[in-house]
């Protein structure tokens, strides 16, 4: 028995949260799944009260006794700076080490297209963003604050083992689904450290003869996601690189309301997430889109080893968005509930 640690987080989190366990309890029931979950209350209201976002030891607890975290959001402007999200969400994607974030940009529906000409065939293709490293790690801070002397410093962390792995699980993706083509988004031509990305990247490569292997700039690869998204089949690439390029694959496939991900690290607990954030400004209205934790909870059930339960979500959930059954942000009249009404009526 497969057991699910989920956690709702804030605003939409809560929303979203409480949608993707309803499609998961009706699939456990019907296709005796077998799997367990508990609800942790890990947010901003807990943060408020008590001054902590995880309790000591929680993520070995998670590590240790869960297969699987499906997280919500975070993020209330209740708290300064979001404090408590760092302290939640960083703390499990560094501290479990899930090194891949997985992204998925495939369109629902022709008619959802912003690009003329391009449709689901073209709109297809999956982002490894590097998870722990790169930008986004702290290093650095300001000197002479608020004076007009100021300066700031960010420092951007790259190794050979962080590289290497996120490398070669897209290669490895790329082989056991059958993809042919896996491009590398980097900056070596302006940002000198990023050529061992560029050396790491040619030598897996070299490892698999039958995939073509390419090269690209990242600004480069921007434009070409636009122009020729179907020349994409997987986009490996740095953390704050593939936080920008899985945004405008968001874009092109329906916007963030579509936009699903998966943290993993073989080793250790892998978590689940939609990435459209807790979204205070439309939270509570009854009117947020639950299909990110449709696809969110198919990613997860496929990971668990539920490939023909995840296969049959996805195929609901795009018969929902072909027949209209959606909410406003796809062109929809329906309510948060509705979709999710719709979605199991279609399973």
């Amino acid at each position: 028995m497969a057991k699910i640690a989920v956690i709702p987080g804030d605003g939409a989190g809560i929303e979203v949260a409480q949608a993707g366990l309803a499609v998961l309890t009706h699939l456990n029931h019907s296709r005796q799944l077998g799997l367990a979950w508990e609800v942790f209350d890990f947010g901003a209201e807990r943060y408020l009260k008590t001054g902590v976002a995880l309790p000591p030891g929680q993520i070995d607890i998670f590590r240790r006794d869960y297969d699987a975290i499906l997280f919500g959001a975070v993020g209330d402007p209740r708290v300064k700076d979001n404090a408590h999200a760092r302290d939640i969400l960083l703390a499990l994607r560094f501290q479990l080490d899930l090194y891949v974030n997985f992204r998925p940009c495939r369109l629902l529906d022709d008619r959802l297209s912003p690009l003329k000409g391009k449709g689901k065939k073209e709109l297809d293709f999956v982002v490894f963003r590097e998870n722990t490293e790169g930008l986004y790690n702290g290093i650095g801070g300001s000197f002479k604050k608020g004076t007009a002397d100021e300066v700031t410093i960010a420092e951007e962390i790259s190794t050979r083992k962080g590289v290497e792995r996120i490398v070669r699980a897209a290669f490895a993706w790329a082989k056991a689904n059958g993809k042919k083509r896996v491009a590398l988004a980097d900056k070596s031509n302006a940002i000198p450290a990023h050529e061992l990305w560029t050396r790491v990247f040619k030598e897996v490569a070299a490892e698999y003869p039958d995939i073509a292997a390419k090269h690209h700039y990242v600004d480069a690869l921007a434009m070409q996601l636009v122009l020729t998204p179907e020349a994409f089949d997987v986009i490996v690439t740095t953390n704050l690189f593939g936080d920008i390029l899985t945004d405008i694959g968001a874009g092109l496939t329906g916007g963030l309301g579509v936009a699903a991900s998966a943290n993993l690290n073989p080793d250790s607990t892998p978590l689940f997430e939609p990435v459209h954030g807790s979204a205070p400004d439309i939270a509570g209205k009854g009117i947020v889109n639950p299909t990110a934790m449709f696809i969110t909870t198919a990613l997860m059930l496929r990971e668990l080893g539920h490939a023909e339960a995840a296969a049959d979500l996805e195929r609901a959930v795009e018969a929902a968005v072909a027949a209209g059954q959606t909410t406003k942000d796809l062109q929809g009249t329906l309510s948060t509930s509705q979709v999710t009404q719709a979605v199991l009526a279609k399973l």
